[in-house]
């Protein structure tokens, strides 16, 4: 399973490398899509795909007794996502500006504006 993650993961970066590089300013945004979601899936993967109980201590205990799932890669991914989330809402909105002050999402004709 996780090499098939690997591979998965490895596309995904490859996909987004391509739209970023792309001339639309519209494909560099999915192109960030893409790479977030790449690297959060690379986080899950890299913290192993094992099943745990909650890491949760029992009371009057000092550690739980049996084996746990790591918290940390779920709190790095939530972090991505939200940081993901904002990153993507600032280049959406600065597409639509971009978009109604020069009528067009190509990057080369965005140089050539003089306004």
């Amino acid at each position: 399973m996780e090499a098939v993650l690997a591979v998965t993961i490895g596309i995904l970066f490859a996909a987004a490398i391509y739209m970023l590089l792309r001339r639309s300013i519209v494909k560099l945004v999915i192109g960030l899509i893409l790479l977030s979601n790449a690297a959060n899936l690379l986080i899950f993967v890299t913290a192993g795909l094992e099943r745990g109980a909650p890491p949760l201590v029992p009371r009057g205990m000092a550690a739980p007794a049996w084996a746990v799932a790591d918290p940390l890669p779920q709190a790095l991914v939530l972090t991505a996502i939200v940081i993901s989330f904002g990153v993507l809402s600032f280049a959406v909105v600065l597409v639509r500006r971009a978009w109604e002050l020069v009528r067009t999402d190509d990057l080369d004709h965005l140089q050539d504006t003089d306004r």
